[in-house]
């Protein structure tokens, strides 16, 4: 099946497009080492430019590919696995070239279970190559056939391009420290957006087969934006990392806890008996949120409103169960600045 990846490119690329692609290297220097947060940039420029409907970054880990960046329909799918056998992404990272999919339900390179889940229809996809080391794919998605052109080649082979230089800068020469920088949040350690979707994921498939309870913890920081306006963000992450050091040491070692935004973090509980266990976890990271932070000499206070879910009691399904202790966190926040207004 000939598609635009085999077609010779006929123009060249639009200024319009050029300036777009100098604004995403402005926004990467920003984001210095942050390998996570570059290839979320990166997918939802390549979304933007190609006009796709999903952009997602792929990386290859054992037999699997792994979405860990996304941007459309691909970023509803984060922590998504399929195997790399029976993929176009898998068969992409084998023969290092880009791959063209013009309609997935007639081609027999693509996995069309996963097509379908998705909500695509046509796909280019590019490898992203690290050292000499094909790691993963860049992909943009259309919900109908024949979505992309030969334009849409180029543009993904710059995006990939960007990728591929910071992947060099966040680990230079160490392929294996790639996993560490593209799942782990640069400010506080902790695993990143993608990957608390693919913990929560694998926790949830579990739970599912062995008939057992999952909890689930949505927290935001409450208070931040004042200390960034009275201190400086200096004060500001150092107010983020010492959230997320409290959280760590009052979770279990079989809880994931993720940065998976600005002051946003969620906490996954396996292996739970009820509801129960799920509040008494929130109380804990609640008292220990409220104890005396000092930066710099001056008091800082910190505190957290949380939400919580329980699987299957509040939904059996991953964006149900979100949805739910979003809803509930956002409840808690309401509830706070009432008391304060009254």
């Amino acid at each position: 099946m000939t598609g635009p990846a085999e077609s010779a490119l006929s123009e060249p690329l639009d200024s319009a497009v050029l300036l777009e692609l100098l604004h995403a290297q402005t926004e990467i220097s920003k984001l210095g080492m942050d390998l996570g947060a570059i290839m979320t940039l990166i997918s939802e420029r390549a979304c933007k430019l190609t006009r796709a409907n999903g952009a997602v970054v792929e990386m290859a880990e054992g037999e699997d590919m792994v979405y860990r960046a996304g941007a459309g329909i691909g970023a509803e799918q984060l922590g998504m696995r399929l195997k790399q056998q029976g993929s176009l992404s898998g068969l992409c990272v084998q023969a290092g070239k880009i791959l063209s999919c013009e309609d997935s339900e007639l081609d027999a390179r693509v996995n069309r279970e996963a097509c379908r889940k998705v909500g695509l229809r046509s796909m280019l996809v590019v490898p992203l190559k690290h050292i000499d080391t094909n790691v993963g794919v860049l992909k943009v998605m259309g919900a109908e056939a024949a979505s992309f052109n030969a334009q849409d080649v180029q543009v993904l082979e710059l995006m990939s391009g960007l990728i591929a230089a910071a992947m060099f800068h966040a680990a230079r020469y160490e392929t294996d420290a790639l996993y560490q920088r593209a799942t782990h949040d640069a400010l506080t350690g902790l695993p990143n957006r993608a990957l608390f979707y693919d913990r929560f994921r694998q926790s949830l498939e579990k739970a599912r087969q062995e008939a057992a309870m999952l909890g689930i913890l949505n927290l935001d920081m409450d208070g931040l934006k004042p200390i960034n306006d009275q201190f400086g963000h200096r004060a500001g992450d150092a107010a983020i990392q010492e959230a997320a050091t409290r959280m760590r040491r009052v979770v279990r070692r079989t809880d994931t806890v993720a940065r998976i935004g600005g002051d946003e973090f969620a906490v996954v509980l396996p292996g739970i008996t009820g509801g129960r266990d799920v509040e008494r976890q929130a109380e804990r990271i609640g008292e220990e949120m409220q104890q005396p932070f000092r930066f710099d000499g001056e008091g800082l206070k910190l505190d957290v409103s949380i939400g919580m879910a329980l699987y299957p009691e509040h939904g059996e399904e991953l964006t149900a169960l979100i949805d739910r202790a979003d809803a509930q966190m956002y409840a808690v926040k309401r509830g706070k600045k009432a008391q304060r207004v009254s």
